[in-house]
């Protein structure tokens, strides 16, 4: 063990940052949180002071309870099956208050730049122009803050009032509208679902075709019945899956909605118990992509227009690090290979926390990233050879690539369950590995270390 463990900093006090940072507490660094805000949650607090919630006031989790909570503190039990924002918000301010890390963060104080020196240092200036140095530096800035608009803009003008989902509050926006909502994400499905109680006309334009997936399924949620067993091969698994879908919930196009032109499975879950309902009772008119901007009227690519008053455009988020050097580390379209999301060959002390797109909840991986990066810089846990990583990040890329449609959001996609199994493997041969270099743990310190994942 290091005779003096490194002075950490940790950017973001979101879901993934404060779970890593009660890591580091735990074993002993000193660390600290920079937040932007003046509370923690980031995504999950609405109308976040900082600017970069997406959270919507009717907001709900897709992924159950069960699934999302850390692992060594769970939801109350009184929480619905599916809690609202205001309920997960709460839970993470009461999950850095039961662990001690409030004293950790510094609110309101965000990272305006960090540079990596020649002596391996790390210099973060923050928001007030004061400076620090750190030997690690943990990144859990998030990926849906900054929002992506269709690319390239679609031609034409438009009269009307042109909104990204990160900008939308309540279904009072749509009241007594004519709306276009573009995107078959969740955030798409809600918005279309609660402007057709409110809104004159919603039309639902797609770019490409979704399967679309209830909450529930057999009466509980969906993520708790089909959970993924890694030993299984992922092909038989997705057999199953598309034979329940199929099943229970029939085919998106027997709704007006386009083909999927994948399997399901290969795409990111599109979630939702109430679209399909509210297009077969005509409140939600189902269209192609957007053609065209002609004023007061939107053309889809079928020919067809309607009047519109407003366009809500759900086309997903940028992945950027506005504090580092864009030459430095940047993501262009949303791609940055890491070695099982964490690691960046070459820099050895900058690790990412929640950089992963999971089918599932990110946050009990967030959790387990931070444990295996707190045994990384206590020298417990030995990373491959330069060589290993490069092939091991190919060979995970090569896969992904074939698996997912090609987009920009498909980047950086995880099974739950396979990245914790093949997580909790990398760990143990990565101990064996800091073992065969020196690294020696004295018995009495082995029994008080925490479950790794």
């Amino acid at each position: 063990m290091p005779s003096e463990l490194p002075k950490v900093a940790v950017i973001g006090a979101g879901s993934s940052g404060i779970t890593a940072l009660k890591a580091l507490v735990e074993r002993g660094f000193d660390v600290t949180c920079y937040e932007a805000s003046d509370r923690v949650g980031g995504n999950w607090v609405f109308g976040n002071e900082n600017g970069m919630s997406a959270a919507y006031k009717s907001l709900h989790i897709n992924t159950s309870r069960e699934r999302m909570e850390y692992s060594d503190y769970p939801m109350p039990k009184s929480y619905p099956d599916f809690p609202h924002h205001s309920q997960i918000a709460e839970y993470f301010n009461s999950y850095i208050d039961n662990f001690g890390l409030r004293e950790h963060i510094r609110f309101q104080t965000a990272v305006a730049h960090a540079e990596l020196g020649e002596d391996q240092v790390w210099t973060l200036t923050d928001s007030s122009g004061a400076s620090e140095r750190y030997d690690a530096l943990l990144v859990a800035n998030g990926h849906h803050w900054n929002p992506r608009w269709p690319e390239p803009a679609f031609p034409g003008s438009f009269d009307g009032e042109q909104i990204h989902a990160h900008a939308y509050t309540e279904p009072d926006d749509l009241r007594g509208k004519k709306v276009v909502v573009l995107g078959m994400g969740n955030s798409a499905m809600d918005i279309a679902v609660e402007g057709s109680y409110v809104a004159d006309k919603v039309y639902l334009a797609a770019r490409r075709g979704a399967h679309i997936i209830p909450k529930y399924i057999f009466g509980k949620p969906l993520d708790q019945v089909l959970k993924n067993d890694p030993r299984v091969p992922y092909r038989m698994r997705q057999k199953l899956f598309q034979t329940i879908m199929r099943t229970t919930i029939g085919r998106v196009e027997d709704y007006g909605l386009p083909k999927p032109d994948h399997k399901i499975g290969d795409a990111h879950p599109t979630i939702s118990d109430h679209i399909l309902s509210r297009i077969t009772h005509g409140s939600v008119e189902a269209k192609p992509n957007i053609a065209e901007l002609k004023g007061d009227r939107v053309r889809f690519e079928d020919g067809t227009e309607v009047e519109a008053d407003m366009i809500v455009y759900c086309t997903g988020y940028k992945v950027t690090f506005p504090f580092f050097d864009e030459n430095f580390i940047s993501a262009p379209d949303n791609d940055l290979p890491l070695y099982r999301r964490v690691f960046k060959p070459g820099l050895p002390n900058v690790l990412f926390i929640g950089l992963l797109q999971p089918l599932g909840a990110v946050m009990p991986l967030s959790e387990a990233q931070g444990r295996w990066v707190a045994s990384y810089l206590r020298g417990e846990y030995a990373l491959p050879s330069a060589a290993e990583m490069a092939k091991d990040i190919d060979a995970e890329r090569d896969q992904m690539f074939k698996r997912y449609v090609k987009s920009k959001r498909h980047t950086m996609q995880v099974d739950f369950e396979d990245y914790l199994h093949s997580l909790e493997k990398e760990i143990r041969e990565g101990a064996d590995r800091a073992k065969q270099r020196g690294f020696s743990l004295p018995v009495e310190a082995q029994a008080e270390l925490p479950a790794q994942v």
